[in-house]
């Protein structure tokens, strides 16, 4: 006897990219494709929350339509996602790439972005509200979204004034991650980063082009708080990074490149990036500095102005699907919030280091302060940083 494979049990991403090939070949139908792959519910759920996400139905004009634009940042996302999203929707997404909250906010207030979907930080939220930016969240059209599975920690930023205005996507820390066929001197500090910068690792180091975890990274080795906007401990600040730059091999968000190439051989780091980069060559390893540094969450928002907000809603509800959440991490190691993901995770999952860091190393982590984003100190040093 045959056992029928029981629809919304996790699979593999190798399997999924697998099914998802049998299926735009028409070597499987489309029930099986949902079925085995676990979306099936979720697009039931869809399906009857919005007709118009109906497979197979012919999109009108009050239907999805069949574009999405998508920004978020870069390795964070799972294309095989996209592509079943796309495939059961006939929704086309376009991902746009950015490296810093500063450059998603800067394009929103110029206006014309086309924008649906975007994911911006913790810290960036009561900005965006203050700023009528961003839509208050209509959560019956997010039936997959469960309050009650979120961790309050990682998702209690989207609330602002008893209004919800993002879901939760992911949630990780700031370290920096480091080559040790390369640097032997075994870096635990921020302070050590910039001594090995401009030591053993000058030319081959890596640091954000985004302002919030540079700086943030020399005032925590100079021994102020990665949120400070005190103008003397800027200063202070700014001065080890023009120091340093000298030694920098890049100023850039998406160091995998350099990492991966061997031209860069330490940069600073999110969580996930560390994973991959550790999965695929052991020798990366990630380091949650000691003197301090970021712990943040991430969320799913809809723009005042989006174009396309019912292919927003459908594409977002998707993603909050657990079997869906379980493939994204999959794809890039970053962690969720959701209670309902991590049943269908790994069991080592929970050990693992770069993911779950050690609480001594936690304790002395902080979420970005919101003062940060638009600061003009903090933008002025990041400029002459650049420039310099």
């Amino acid at each position: 006897m045959v056992k029928k494979h029981r629809e919304n049990a996790p699979i593999s991403a190798r399997k999924f990219m697998e099914e998802l090939r049998r299926y735009e070949k028409g070597s499987v139908s489309r029930r099986h494709f949902l079925g085995v792959t676990g979306l099936g519910t979720a697009m039931a759920v869809l399906g009857s929350a919005m007709p118009g996400l109906v497979p197979g139905r012919a999109h009108a004009a009050d239907d999805l339509g069949d574009k999405l634009v998508f920004s978020t940042w870069p390795n964070y996302f799972n294309p095989a996602n996209i592509e079943a999203f796309t495939k059961a929707t006939g929704v086309h997404v376009q991902v746009n790439i950015f490296g810093s909250n500063e450059e998603m906010l800067a394009k929103l207030q110029a206006g014309g972005t086309g924008w649906d979907v975007f994911v911006p930080t913790n810290y960036t939220i009561s900005n965006y509200v203050a700023l009528d930016l961003i839509q208050k969240l209509d959560l019956a059209r997010l039936p997959n979204f469960d309050q009650k599975t979120q961790d309050p920690l990682f998702a209690d930023p989207a609330t602002v004034n008893g209004q919800v205005y993002a879901v939760p996507k992911n949630w990780g820390t700031t370290g920096f991650v480091v080559n040790t066929k390369k640097i032997k001197g075994d870096p635990k500090s921020h302070k050590d980063f910039f001594k090995v910068t401009m030591g053993e690792g000058s030319g081959h180091t890596i640091v954000h082009d985004y302002q919030l975890t540079t700086i943030g990274a020399a005032l925590c080795a100079l021994g102020h708080s990665f949120n400070s906007i005190d103008k003397k401990e800027l200063a202070d600040a700014e001065k080890l990074l023009i120091k340093s730059k000298p030694h920098l091999f890049a100023i850039t968000s998406d160091y995998q490149p350099g990492m991966r190439n061997g031209d860069a051989w330490m940069s600073i780091c999110w969580t996930g990036d560390g994973a991959q980069l550790h999965k695929d060559l052991p020798e990366m390893s990630y380091v949650v500095a000691n003197d301090g540094g970021e712990i943040w969450s991430d969320f799913y928002c809809i723009p005042k102005e989006a174009p396309h907000m019912k292919a927003a809603y459908a594409f977002i509800n998707y993603l909050m699907e657990p079997a869906v959440q379980a493939k994204e991490f999959e794809s890039h190691g970053y962690a969720t919030s959701d209670s309902r993901v991590s049943a269908l995770l790994p069991a080592s999952t929970a050990s693992d280091p770069i993911l779950f860091p050690a609480k001594e190393l936690m304790n002395g982590l902080e979420f970005g302060a919101a003062q940060t984003l638009t600061d003009p100190t903090r933008a002025e040093v990041m400029a002459r940083f650049k420039s310099a």
